[in-house]
């Protein structure tokens, strides 16, 4: 089934982000995570590709079992590094094969140490092409894309990037989920612009719980995210007080609150980036009202 047509209005809903690890000799410990998290019923599941730059036959394999042997609705990722054609149309009939019906439709990252991006084919350039492109050959996919609430990186300003949000969900993405934020705020802004543009898909935010200093400033240089200088000063004092412990407590409670305040100011749901941290997201889903 479709991400989009298991999305009903008000009722609220949390997804989960997995990363799988790239050898598949981590994967039993993998897959038990998913199955503690399981339990939270998420609406659905998007899968990555594998830590340090997986392969697609990895991903069609982690999909494949989480829909065959755990019930989950997957989502796989599919981006434009490596992209041709024929490799694109391959992936995808082979995830229809697997009774997967949903892709999240990305450009990819520059290759550590590059600036910019560029593209292996001029026929996926951006995520905009392969949503044209599954939208014209496997029209019964499910496809997601990518915003950005405090506007990518390589944008020159927030109009320029919410038009190019508005464009892939006009070409046939069906829904958004947000890059990580911190700021409630940062989100209403941003549904409220794209409402004025048009927009009408849902929106879904994204959360991520910062549970250390060290990732909390790591956030900052590979997300273009900013931190309110509020929760890198909590987790600073928690970490000097009680150290690492004590730190991932405040992260915890900051993602709580995010999250009942997006829930309960009108997102659809919320996609929790999980780190593959079971007891975390467990406590954090448990607090809310779903």
């Amino acid at each position: 089934m479709r991400i989009i047509d298991m999305i009903r209005p008000g009722a609220k809903f949390v997804s989960l982000e997995f990363f799988p690890p790239k050898d598949p000799q981590d994967w039993p410990a993998f897959f038990q995570t998913v199955e503690r998290l399981a339990a939270v019923d998420p609406l659905f599941v998007s899968v990555t590709y594998g830590a340090g730059g997986g392969t697609q036959d990895n991903t069609l394999e982690i999909v494949r079992r989480l829909r065959r042997d755990m019930g989950l609705t997957p989502m796989a990722h599919l981006t434009c590094v490596g992209a041709s054609a024929e490799r694109v149309d391959g992936f995808l009939a082979a995830l229809e094969r697997a009774d997967v019906h949903n892709v999240l439709a990305l450009r990819g990252d520059p290759p550590r140490g590059d600036a910019r991006f560029t593209p292996d084919s001029e026929h996926f350039r951006q995520a905009s092409d392969l949503v044209v492109h599954i939208r014209r050959h496997f029209p019964d996919m499910g496809v997601g894309v990518a915003g950005y609430p405090e506007g990518h990186p390589e944008c020159s300003t927030f109009r320029e990037d919410f038009e190019f949000l508005k464009f892939k969900l006009d070409r046939g993405g069906d829904f958004a989920i947000t890059q990580l934020f911190f700021d409630t705020r940062l989100y209403w802004n941003f549904t409220e612009r794209l409402g004025e543009m048009g927009v009408t898909r849902p929106i879904i935010p994204g959360v991520l719980p910062v549970m250390s200093v060290k990732s909390a400033k790591r956030v900052l240089g590979f997300c273009g995210a900013s931190i309110p200088g509020r929760l890198l000063l909590d987790l600073e004092e928690a970490d000097a007080r009680g150290g690492p412990e004590a730190a991932c407590r405040v992260g915890i409670e900051w993602a709580k609150r995010q999250c009942r305040e997006l829930l309960e100011g009108g997102a659809p749901g919320v996609h929790l980036y999980t780190l593959n941290r079971p007891e975390a997201c467990l406590e954090i889903v448990g607090a809310l009202d779903l």
